[in-house]
C-alpha cells in the first residue's frame, strides 16, 4: 500500500492485540491488523486537546487505544473510550464536514487512519467493513450508548 510502512518493532504484538480488542477490527487476522498498523498514525494527545471540530472538513477515522474523549454535539455529550472510534462519516461520505466536536477528556492514545488508506485497506480486508457496520447499527439502535 502506498504511504504505508512495514511494522516490525518489538511492540508490534502488543499493538496487534490492542487492535484486536477494537470492535471494527476484531474479525481481522494478524496480517490484516498489521496492515492497519502499517498505514495508521499513532499519536498521544493531552487532556483537553481538540481532535475534531464540528463543521471542519474530515479526512479520516480515529480509533481510541487508551484514554477517553468527549463527543460534543448541541444538546448531547457522549464519552468514548478504548476500542471506540469516531470520524467514520468522513470515510463513508467524502467532503462531509465533521458533525461533532471531539475533545480528549483524559490523556489519550489514538490511531488516525486517512480516507485514502481506509479505502485501500477495505479492498484487502473487507471484514473491517462488517465490523464497522455492526458498530454503526448499534449506535443507531441505542444512540445514548
Amino acid at each position: 500500500m502506498r504511504n504505508c510502512r512495514a511494522v516490525n518493532d518489538a511492540t508490534t504484538t502488543q499493538r496487534i492485540e490492542r487492535l484486536r480488542s477494537v470492535p471494527i477490527f476484531s474479525e481481522l487476522d494478524d496480517e490484516g491488523l498489521s496492515a492497519i498498523l502499517a498505514c495508521a498514525t499513532e499519536f498521544d494527545a493531552p487532556a483537553g486537546h481538540v481532535l475534531a471540530e464540528a463543521g471542519m472538513a474530515g479526512a479520516g477515522l480515529f480509533v481510541i487505544e487508551e484514554g477517553a474523549v468527549n463527543v460534543e454535539v448541541p444538546g448531547h455529550l457522549r464519552e468514548l473510550g478504548p476500542g471506540d472510534f469516531f470520524g467514520e462519516l468522513s470515510l463513508l461520505v467524502p467532503d462531509t464536514p465533521r458533525a461533532a466536536r471531539v475533545r480528549t477528556s483524559t490523556k489519550a492514545r489514538c490511531l488516525a487512519l486517512s480516507r485514502h488508506d481506509f479505502e485501500r485497506l477495505l479492498e484487502s480486508q473487507p471484514k473491517m467493513a462488517l465490523g464497522m457496520l455492526r458498530v454503526l447499527a448499534r449506535r443507531i439502535l441505542d444512540p445514548g450508548h
